[in-house]
């Protein structure tokens, strides 16, 4: 799976669901996927497609001020 973050600071693209805190990060399945969205959106410069390792999920809830264990997923599109 792969999310997209800021360039800037690495917080992830997310989904807003009322009563889920925080905010679920947006997934896609492929890193082409990913970066077929960012293309469509003309975000090339701001963001970045990251495959979610457990390192990249470490950074990903540092950039969000949030455990890593409270994090949930949302595919896209979901």
């Amino acid at each position: 799976m792969y999310a997209i973050v800021y360039k800037s600071d690495g917080f992830p693209i997310c989904r807003q669901v009322e009563g889920v805190t925080p905010d679920p990060v947006v997934t896609w399945n492929t890193e082409d996927a990913a970066k077929a969205f960012i293309s469509s959106k003309g975000g090339d410069a701001d963001f970045q497609p990251i495959q979610l390792t457990d390192e990249a999920m470490d950074k990903i809830a540092a950039a969000m001020g949030c455990a890593v264990e409270s994090m949930t997923f949302e595919p896209y599109p979901g």
